[in-house]
Formats: C-alpha cells, structure tokens, sequence
C-alpha cells in the first residue's frame, strides 16, 4: 500500500478535481441513458436493481415459450375442432336421410343412400386426415403419416396384397349368420316328422354361440289344437388357454356375451407380478397359471371367443351346454285363426318374433293351410316357418350382422393381436368359428397411435409452470368409429324399389341410426368436440393470463433498466450548468494573482 505525495495547501484541488472527474463521468452517464434510453447496458450498472431485473427477464422468457406454444396448440385444437364437427355433421345429416327415406319420401330417396355414403364415408376420412405444420393431428403421438386410408381402400381392401375390405368382411360375417343354404334359417336346424315341426339350435357349441339366431320362447294361442314344447339352452363354458407363456404387454382380445344376448369385446394386457390395474391380467408362472389369472380378470363374464398374436396363442374352446328347441305339434282341434309365435334372438341384443296364423289358405302373408290331416297342417307350417325365418334373416338378422362385422373391422388394430375377428370355415363353406389369429386377411384401417387409454393426453401444451392442456385425438376414438361403421354399413348396402315393404330398410335404418347418433350416457362425436372446445378455452384463458402477466413484469423492468428521457435531459442540463460554473470558477482560480487580488 502506498500513500499518495501530499503537500500542504494541495486538499482543496485535489476535492475539486475529485468532483469534476465525478461530474464528467455523471455526464457521460446521461447522454448514454438519453442515446439509449437505458439505465445501463450491464446488470452490473443496474445497482440494487439487478436482481428484480434478472429475476423478471427469466419469468418473462417462460411466458413467451408458454404463449408460443398456446398460438400453436391453439392452431391445433382448432383444427381438430373442426374436423370432430365436420364428422359429427356428416353423421347427422346421414340420420337426417334415414329417418326421412324411412317414414317420408320413400324408395326413390332410399336409392341415394348409398352413392351418398360413399361420398360421405370419403369426407370423414378427409377430416380424420387433418395435417397443421407438416403433422398431422389426428393419429395421437404418431404425426408423422397419414392415419387412416382412404375410402377405397377401406371399403374394397388392397387385393394385390391379400387383403380384405370391410365390404368382404360384411358379406363374409352375413353368410355365416345366414348360412350358405336356401333358405336362410339363421343356422337354425328346422325338420318335421309326421305332425311335429322342430326347430332347434346348431349343436355345435361354436355356431350357437357365435353365429345366427338363438331360440328365446315359442308360445301357442290353442294348445290343444297346435301345442309347443320349449327345451330351453344352455351356454357353453369356455376353456381359455395359452399355446406359450405370454409376455409383458401381449394382448388378448376376448369376446363376451352380455345378459341381454348382445356380445362386446375386452382387450386385456398381459402384466408382470406387482404391475396390473385395470384392463389387465398378472402372468403367471407357466401357461396355464397364465390363462387361469386371465379368466379371473374377466370377473364370471360370459366368455364367447378369444384372439390374439401367435405367441402366446390364446384360444378359447367351447364345451358342454345344449342347443335350445322347440316342437310343434299340430292336433285334431286347430281351426282357423289359431296362432303360434316363435321368438328368435340376434346378436346384437334384439329380437324377432314371428307369429303364424292358421288359415284356410294361405293368401295372405303369415299364414300356413290347415290341411287335409295333421300331418298336411304340419307340412305347410313347416314351410312358413321357413318362409319366415328366411324373410326375418334377410332383413334383420341381415342388418344386425352388417352393423357387427363393420364395428369389428374399425375396431381393429395394427397392435398385435388386434386384427378384425375373421370367421373360420369348414371344407363345405360353413362357418364353424372366428380365427384366434385372424392377423394378414384384413386392411388395417387406421395407421396411427393406439397405445394410450386416454387419446387426449397424446398431445398436451405446456401453458403455465403447473398446467398442461390435453388436446390430442385419435381417429379411431370408439365415437368416431361408430360413425365410419354406419358409413360403411350404407356404402355396402344398396336399396330400391324391390323392398316392397320397407322391412329389409327399416332392419338396416334402425340400426344405423344409434350408430350415428348414440343414446343418453354413451360417448359420442359432439362429446369429444365439447372436449375439444373445452380445452381450446382453457389454453385461451391461461394465455391471456400470462400475456397479462408478462405485461406487468415487463412494466417492472422497464422501471429498472429504463429511464424517463426527459428527467434524464433535466439532470443533464443541470449537470452541465454546474460543471461549466466549477470549470469557470477553477479557470479564475487559476489566474489568480496577489496584484489581481489587490
């Protein structure tokens, strides 16, 4: 350390120069601040207000990433908006034409539906193909691809690849509901001995169960003169097995029957010990600790079919159970106007009941001749009953295996194991089951991400520190495939002016219309729109808060790093006035002189 010279007499020059050197640089200081109009170009020139200045730039940079990325998910919820009400206007305006072909203009209108639903079954697939930036939306985290095929493609498959539409899987499904034969029973066996008329379910225990009609009552108006013997069923029990040791995320698809004779399907992922919930099974340790953990996550549901990849090779065999049947028997006191009413079941839930009238002939429809003996009378019942077991499965059992076989085709799956159900057939073109591996027949229909349980969290914007939108959607969301199923269904299915009637129509036109537009409680297009409308709001409304936000930060820094030009040209004035006064007070000091002074 040194000590500067000092001399006496020297203390006042030295102060004064001090306070001009401080003046100059004070000087300097505000025609940088007026030039610039800030504070200072280094934090460190801020002083004490560095810290509030550092600490609003890093909240105010977080808020430009959460506002950027609320302009782009906003831009894309939008369009998936769009693209969710253009589906649910087409389907609307689909079940506008049904209701309006089937109790107001007729067969000519009916003739349209189908060159209608192709064009618009090709709108919907459009909308599901919704691209922003180069990405398209609508496949959940796949963006990369389109995620559904075309309409084409969909409907007709690709043949050069060996692989099906759904117009072959419709026709496919149909004739085994139906049966190859003429005429169609619904695979429902109809004999007659002498005077007795049976009817009764196939006895294999894969065909009553899967395909066809069921046999639900059968009652007549005059025992004594045609009496009825009702042998109800019994459900087959199905065995379900591994062909090898499932592996951790392998799933199965097992098809059940509902108490109301309606069938669904559950999927059912494989998990190790220690990771299940729900939709899944634990492995166990070998095959067939595997398959048992797997019918005890069905909880008792009536198990009909199972599927999936091969390994592990699931299979479900039917055993044990006995067909329903009925006999009737015509007796020496039937007269005219006497009448039986057979109840067969479809399954899809509904049922048929045909009633059948004894009669003197047979003029009219729905009546069989009483003949010359019992014998004869059973004769002609036997043949209107086929009649109208024939009418019954071209028109409703018809339409519910359309709707069926095109609801199992969109539900399909790339994911393995999740192929559209196939049917299996014997050497003579019967339908004897469904494949358990049905993977390589079928066009798979959607192409993008099908991993998640819920679709909308495939894609979130981050819009606050602690808050993200979910804003992702998936084509094949069960609402939206619904809506395709019903396109299909009609793009299939021609009509005109041969259902005299209007029977085969109304069987399909009741159908389709709760796929286009589902009863109370169950999900649907408008549901997923209204999330989608409720997600754009909340990105709207925390980006205005943080535009908000943002702009009283900035306010914060302006006061730190900014200044006020004109205050800052006041201080300059007043500063360059007192230094011009102490630089002509030195300069006098300077030439100060004993003569001067006296």
């Amino acid at each position: 350390m040194t000590i500067a010279p000092f001399a006496a007499g020297t203390a006042a020059a030295d102060l004064n120069t001090q306070r001009l050197v401080a003046m100059k640089a004070s000087l300097g200081t505000l025609s940088a601040q007026i030039g610039s109009g800030r504070t200072a170009d280094t934090y460190g020139g801020l002083g004490g207000g560095r810290t509030q200045s550092l600490a609003a730039h890093a909240q105010i940079s977080a808020l430009d990433s959460y506002i950027a990325a609320a302009g782009t998910g906003s831009t894309r919820v939008a369009l998936a908006s769009a693209s969710v009400q253009q589906i649910a206007t087409l389907g609307s305006s689909t079940w506008d034409s049904l209701v309006s072909a089937r109790t107001g203009t007729g067969t000519a209108a009916r003739s349209t539906l189908q060159q209608n639903a192709a064009g618009q079954l090709g709108g919907a697939l459009d909308a599901l193909n919704q691209s922003t930036g180069g990405q398209y939306i609508m496949g959940g985290r796949v963006t990369d691809r389109a995620p559904v095929e075309s309409a084409a493609r969909i409907l007709d498959g690709d043949p050069a690849a060996g692989l099906d539409g759904v117009r072959t899987v419709i026709a496919e499904r149909q004739s085994a509901d139906l049966g190859i034969g003429t005429p169609k029973t619904g695979r429902l066996d109809l004999s007659g001995t002498g005077a007795s008329v049976s009817l009764s379910e196939s006895p294999s225990s894969d065909v009553r169960t899967q395909f066809g009609f069921t046999i639900a009552n059968a009652v007549s108006a005059n025992p004594a003169g045609l009496s009825v013997a009702l042998q109800p069923g019994s459900p087959s029990t199905a065995t379900l097995s591994f062909a090898s040791q499932p592996k951790d995320g392998d799933i199965v698809r097992v098809s059940v029957r509902n108490p109301d004779g309606s069938q669904d399907v559950v999927d059912l992922t494989a998990r190790a010990p220690g990771r299940g919930g729900d939709g899944t099974f634990t492995i166990g340790a070998d095959p067939v600790a595997s398959a048992q953990s797997l019918t005890a996550a069905l909880a008792g549901r009536t198990v009909t079919g199972v599927q999936s990849a091969s390994p592990p090779g699931a299979t479900a065999t039917l055993s044990g159970g006995s067909p329903a049947s009925a006999t009737l028997t015509v007796g020496a006191g039937l007269k005219a106007g006497d009448s039986v009413q057979v109840t067969v079941g479809l399954r899809d839930g509904t049922s048929k009941t045909l009633t059948l009238k004894a009669a003197a002939d047979t003029k009219n429809a729905g009546t069989f001749a009483i003949g010359a003996s019992p014998a004869d009378t059973a004769a002609n019942l036997r043949t209107a009953l086929a009649t109208a077991l024939d009418a019954t499965a071209r028109t409703d059992l018809a339409a519910s295996s359309a709707t069926r076989a095109a609801s199992d085709f969109f539900a399909g799956s790339s994911s393995p194991g999740l192929s559209p159900r196939r049917v299996a057939t014997d050497a003579a073109g019967n339908a004897t089951g469904y494949l358990a591996d049905p993977s390589g027949r079928t066009l798979i229909w959607y192409k993008g991400d099908d991993t998640s349980a819920d679709p909308r969290q495939t894609a979130t914007v981050p819009v606050s520190r602690d808050q993200s939108v979910a804003i992702g959607v998936q084509a094949n969301e069960e609402p939206l495939r619904a809506t395709l199923s019903g396109l299909a269904v009609l793009a299939t299915t021609p009509f005109d002016d041969t259902d005299t009637d209007g029977s085969r129509f109304d069987a399909y036109s009741g159908r389709l219309q709760s796929l286009f537009k589902p009863g109370d409680g169950q999900p649907s297009v408008q549901g997923i729109a209204s999330e989608l409308s409720l997600a754009s709001a909340q990105i709207d409304t925390q980006k205005s808060q943080n535009t908000a936000t943002k702009a009283v930060l900035q306010t914060t820094v302006d006061g730190v790093e900014s200044v006020t030009t004109e205050e800052a040209a006041a201080k300059l004035m007043t500063l360059q006035t007192q230094l011009q006064a102490s630089y002509q007070a030195t300069s006098m000091l300077s030439k100060l002189s004993l003569t001067s002074y006296l």
